[in-house]
């Protein structure tokens, strides 16, 4: 048996008592309720992909999330399937859906009868964006339609009274002059009459917190919700990144490294940053997460539990709720 350890003065435990101490992460107390949830799917391509998407979509509507969003692909170009997606939400899920609507390749009246078409159909929830053209190429707008996201917003507001979403870039929209232009423009929209923002994904939970300290301190009061990518498959990860302008940390990189041939491991990756990034979120006051699915459930599905969401009872179609737009109190989890 060997003798007595020695620790050197200045060595390992030393620098662990001496380091510096963090508070737990909140657990929830028994009757407090989850954080609110919405979640993100994109139209399918294929029939198998339009499986994979109504799998995604009766796994998740357990968890009764505040919304769910369809997504539109650049240049309108999949706005019958967007459409038809939507529509079928409303009439055979008791999900809420939001239709994402752009200003790409569209005048104001063609995008204002889409936008009565949607409420006809219950719809009652719409996600403006300015949209992105095909192939990436320069943005140019329609010369009958709207310029920008804000101008857009104020149409929808003279069509029917719908609850509105718009985006926000925590690290600045790539095409926007300045940091400051770009928090212009996101005020401009919800003066406009938006309802909230939901902000591109991000890795950096500092980078968002400090947003919304600039958003507090340009008068901007509706929510900014946090938007949410649990990365899989990280290769994939910073090619949307680079379009979109979010970074990707170093320490992002360190941990997927030598997964590659390795996907269950990748899963279990992305659960843990996931979570601690929620969980950060949570620390600091956040109660509300939009999920970038990827029409695949799993992971969104584990983080929601670990933020305390449980399967629910399910509730009235989404066709027999009130007409007006969606309140927190009526759709909470």
């Amino acid at each position: 048996m060997t003798g007595a350890i020695s620790w050197p003065v200045g060595g390992v435990l030393e620098r662990w008592l001496t380091g510096p101490r963090f508070h737990p992460l909140p657990n929830r107390t028994p009757g407090t309720p989850p954080p609110l949830l919405s979640f993100e799917f994109y139209p399918p391509r294929t029939e198998a992909l339009e499986a994979q998407l109504w799998t995604c979509i009766r796994r998740l509507e357990l968890l009764c999330p505040r919304f769910v969003s369809v997504t539109y692909g650049a240049g309108g170009t999949t706005q019958e399937r967007t459409h038809a997606i939507v529509v079928r939400l409303v009439q055979e899920t008791s999900l809420v859906p939001a239709a994402h609507l752009t200003c790409i390749g569209a005048g104001r009246d063609e995008i204002a009868a889409i936008a009565r078409r949607y409420w006809d159909g219950g719809v009652r929830h719409i996600v403006a964006l300015r949209g992105d053209p095909p192939g990436g190429g320069r943005y140019e707008s329609h010369p009958e339609g709207f310029a920008f996201a804000a101008e857009l917003v104020g149409g929808l507001r003279r069509v029917a009274d719908f609850e509105i979403s718009v985006a926000a870039y925590p690290e600045t929209h790539p095409e926007a002059a300045t940091p400051g232009a770009d928090l212009d423009n996101l005020k401009r929209k919800l003066d406009a009459g938006a309802t909230r923002a939901i902000t591109q994904y991000f890795f950096d939970t500092a980078v968002y917190l400090r947003f919304l300290d600039r958003c507090l301190a340009a008068g901007i009061t509706a929510p900014i919700v946090p938007g949410i990518m649990p990365v899989s498959n990280y290769a994939q990860a910073v090619r949307f990144s680079t379009l979109c302008g979010a970074s990707v940390p170093a320490w992002l990189g360190d941990m997927f490294e030598g997964t590659e041939d390795d996907p269950e491991i990748r899963r279990m990756v992305a659960a843990v940053v996931a979570a601690e990034q929620v969980r950060l979120l949570q620390a600091n006051g956040v109660d509300e997460f939009h999920f970038y699915t990827l029409n695949r459930p799993e992971l969104t599905y584990a983080i929601a539990h670990i933020l305390g969401v449980r399967p629910q009872a399910s509730r009235p179609a989404a066709s027999s709720l009130p007409s007006g737009p969606a309140r927190a109190s009526e759709l909470a989890p």
